[in-house]
């Protein structure tokens, strides 16, 4: 009876052996899995230890691992990530963790290499310890091979934790001080529905009144925003006010109230009537005080007069000034002809990622916004210069899209990438060597690699970038991502573009 019929047909309690059969095949599947993991760090070890020598003077080398592993050629690294299809940083942390538990943890590789634990626990345990001195590291290793079989990750990773404390207690309480200073505010990608996360690392008191802030501004829009609002999600709005500090200030005025009486001054009236002679001079003066009080009427007698000096500043100020203070920004949005007629459909916006048209507004909020004119794709943009205008970056990066790396995510900003010649120019060369026919933007260490790995490219199409790397892997990246190539392909893809060509295989 094979298991996909039995699984069909209703469950019958003679229907036992097939039950035990598919709990055997998970368990023999979990060690299979576990079993592969292991290869792979086998092969980026083995890769390491090839590339375990400079070529040359300029060649780098790097040590991913804590102390007492090897250096690795920097440049080797990303072409490992290519067989691999991984971003090179990703590779890179393969390599370190394979090399620590092997140098480092020996006791716990053994047991990962048993396949009696999963290795992701055995890798984020010498990323907890790698920090630590070989010497230190051993007492870490003694503890996480008693316990990884046996225990639940996260026990696990307690145990490695405490014990890297008490490896290294002075070194534990000198991060806990650098960590003070690692604090940050960022903003993640944009989902499929146009909103970010926002992610804060702040001290816990600073949590705890920042939270009890989107509280207290959550329960005022819930009197003046209907109730058709959910709690969470007036959180979410309150967050969006305390980036308008005017408003945010005669939000929480106008809607806090303060028992205010007379009573609470009754020692200093009493004073005051002793001053007779004082008394009778204030009377002098009426047509002030009349000027005071309406000076100050509407506003709170519990609001100190400094506050509402603030607030009336900051009222006259806009709000988009306010936000400008760091200067301008550029903002890339990719709109069709289609969307643009009928105000529906999908914009791409550089750094968020796609939202619908008719987001665009809440994006760009109360700035001012200036147009600039759409760029013709389909212009031949050359220069004889080195150097690149920023009229054919513009024109490089709209037409490839973002960082043509193989395997890297198109998450690069226009200003964090250079423009990289694929044929390096050349002084003496023919003219017009600088356009988007012969560039491409890289990241800063990509370009290194590129440069100084013995990786080749070409643009072979508008937006199509060929990779090739010293050991005759080659790569495609265009619009649809990365391809791997075989050899012939590349060639054929190659010759054919000094031909004038366009090559394309399905």
């Amino acid at each position: 009876m094979s298991i996909t019929r039995s699984l069909a047909q209703p469950h019958r309690p003679a229907d036992e052996a097939p039950a035990s059969q598919i709990l055997g095949l998970a368990t023999q599947a979990l060690r299979a899995r576990r079993l592969a993991e292991v290869e792979e760090l086998r092969l980026a070890i083995q890769w390491a230890v090839i590339h375990g020598h400079p070529r040359d003077d300029r060649d780098p080398m790097v040590t991913p691992g804590g102390d007492g592993t090897p250096s690795v050629r920097e440049h080797a690294i990303p072409e490992l990530a290519m067989a691999r299809e991984t971003h090179p940083a990703t590779t890179r942390a393969l390599i370190a963790d394979g090399l620590d538990l092997t140098h480092r943890l020996p006791l716990t590789w053994a047991v990962v290499e048993a396949g009696d634990c999963e290795p992701w626990v055995a890798r984020k345990v010498a990323v907890i310890s790698r920090a630590l001195l070989t010497d230190q590291v051993v007492k870490v290793d003694r503890a996480v091979a008693k316990a990884i079989a046996g225990h639940a990750p996260s026990t696990v990773l307690e145990i490695a934790r405490a014990k890297v404390i008490e490896a290294d207690p002075e070194t534990h309480r000198a991060e806990q001080e650098r960590s003070r200073h690692q604090r940050y505010v960022s903003l993640s990608r944009s989902d499929e529905l146009g909103y970010r996360h926002l992610i804060a690392r702040v001290t816990a008191g600073d949590a705890a009144w920042l939270d009890a802030m989107l509280d207290r501004i959550a329960d005022i829009l819930a009197t003046t925003m209907g109730a058709d609002h959910n709690h969470d999600e007036l959180r979410s709005i309150a967050m969006g006010w305390l980036a308008r500090p005017a408003d945010l200030l005669k939000l929480l005025l106008d809607h806090t109230d303060t028992d205010h009486t007379d009573t609470d001054h009754t020692d200093d009236e009493h004073t005051d009537t002793d001053h007779t002679d004082d008394e009778h001079t204030d009377t002098d003066h009426t047509d002030d005080e009349h000027t005071e009080t309406d000076e100050h009427e509407g506003r709170p007698a519990w609001v100190p007069e400094h506050l509402a000096d603030t607030l009336d500043k900051l009222a006259a100020i806009p709000a988009r000034r306010l936000a400008k203070m760091r200067g301008r920004g550029r903002l890339f949005v990719h709109l069709t002809d289609d969307a643009l007629r009928t105000g529906t459909g999908v914009a791409r916006i550089e750094g968020l990622g796609p939202i619908d048209v008719r987001q665009l507004a809440e994006v760009l909020g109360h700035a001012d916004v200036t147009v600039t004119p759409v760029l013709d794709l389909r212009m031949r943009r050359r220069v004889d210069a080195y150097e690149h205008p920023e009229v054919i970056k513009d024109h490089v990066w709209t037409q490839t899209g973002g960082d043509c790396f193989p395997y890297t995510p198109r998450t690069a900003t226009r200003d964090n990438v250079d423009y990289d010649h694929a044929i390096p120019y050349d002084d003496t060369g023919p003219p017009g060597q600088t356009g988007p026919h012969n560039s491409g933007p890289l990241r800063r260490r990509h370009h290194r690699t590129k440069t100084h790995g013995g990786l080749t490219t070409r643009v072979v199409g508008p937006g199509r970038h060929l990779w090739q790397t010293p050991h005759g892997q080659a790569f495609l990246v265009d619009h649809t991502g990365t391809t791997r190539l075989t050899g012939d392909q590349a060639q054929a893809m190659a010759d054919a573009i000094d031909d004038g060509v366009e090559l394309y295989f399905t």
